[in-house]
């Protein structure tokens, strides 16, 4: 990994993009932030459906962003990018139901197979130098969040 620094628009941008996952969690663990949530906010804010939704979200749009990456490939590389860009996608929208815990479990597992995808596009030159530090830090985030709201 590269010593590049993350620009701070994405960085601050990155991070705000977890606020969900963090959100929901800390409903799970306060029934006063639940309730205010449910009430004035909306239900769907709460852990487990803001985790679900928006992870199932996030998946796809990171399906996009790799597909930006493919983009850039040559050769076969090109195929096989633009394959592994559209596989997060497809694994939010094929996500398993059953329960909360269930749906968590399997989102962690698409964000564990993204940041596989993430570092093969990377070592094939076709992120920014700084990408594989930023993702790191946001996969982390969000794998714990679910993770905490399942042993919860």
């Amino acid at each position: 990994m590269t010593s590049a620094r993350i620009p701070l628009p994405a960085l601050l941008l990155g991070l705000a993009g977890t606020l969900p996952f963090l959100w929901g969690l800390a409903t799970l663990w306060s029934v006063d932030l639940a309730l205010w949530t449910k009430n004035t906010l909306h239900p769907r804010l709460l852990w487990p459906t803001a985790h679900v939704v928006y992870g199932t979200v996030i998946l796809a749009f990171m399906s996009g962003v790799l597909w930006g990456f493919a983009t850039k490939a040559k050769d076969s590389r090109a195929a096989v990018g633009y394959g592994l860009s559209v596989l997060p996608a497809l694994w939010a929208f094929f996500l398993p139901g059953g329960s909360s815990s269930d749906a968590a479990i399997s989102l962690m597992l698409g964000f564990a197979a993204l940041i596989c995808i993430d570092a093969l596009f990377s070592h094939w030159g076709l992120t920014p130098a700084w990408w594989m530090k930023l993702r790191i830090l946001l996969t982390a985030i969000v794998v714990a969040s679910l993770a905490l709201g399942v042993i919860v």
